[in-house]
């Protein structure tokens, strides 16, 4: 037996019964998804202390498609003097019957997994996670809410749950897809 051969044995004995199953297809909500892929220039306006103007950044994203089943957001830009890059996955967990992801970026050293949904009107896609509050670094409750204003531009709201049970937004994306 040639070599490719015994390691394509090897390799469907290691894979086991996974190896017999069809991929995942996508469907309907991988379909909504879709929206996001392409090339975006961002403004972000951050609160950084109650009471204070926020800070206004600019940077640009970069969304791809992966498999049908996921996209990939690369974030570039700036944050009061110091470059940042993030990246963002979300996909459709077909089990759980709910989005799932994830968000990392060069600024944290936590990476915050989300879990959520799209409200039935098929615009706004509210993501939910725990994460360092930016004002006490404490781990609370966050979520983005990513609402489509049309095919060319989407604003996110990014709150945290205080102590007092109160959402307090502490940042505003908007994104215009670049012509």
């Amino acid at each position: 037996m040639t070599r490719f051969a015994v390691a394509g044995v090897v390799a469907v004995v290691l894979a086991g019964p996974a190896a017999a199953q069809e991929p995942p297809k996508p469907q309907k909500e991988h379909d909504w998804l879709k929206q996001f892929e392409g090339e975006w220039e961002l403004v972000n306006e951050i609160t950084t202390e109650p009471g204070k103007p926020p800070v206004t950044c600019k940077g640009t994203e970069t969304v791809r498609v992966l498999g049908g089943l996921w996209i990939v957001g690369e974030i570039k830009g700036e944050f009061m003097g110091t470059p940042m890059t993030g990246i963002m996955t979300v996909g459709y967990d077909a089990q759980k019957k709910k989005y799932v992801g994830s968000w990392v970026c060069s600024m944290c050293d936590q990476m915050s997994t989300y879990v959520g949904s799209v409200d039935a009107a098929g615009k706004v896609l509210t993501l939910e996670c725990e994460g360092p509050s930016p004002e006490t670094g404490k781990t609370v409750k966050m979520k983005d809410v990513v609402e489509f204003k049309d095919k060319d531009t989407r604003v996110m709201t990014s709150s945290m749950l205080g102590e007092d049970g109160k959402w307090t937004v502490f940042m505003t994306m908007t994104a215009k897809r670049k012509k």
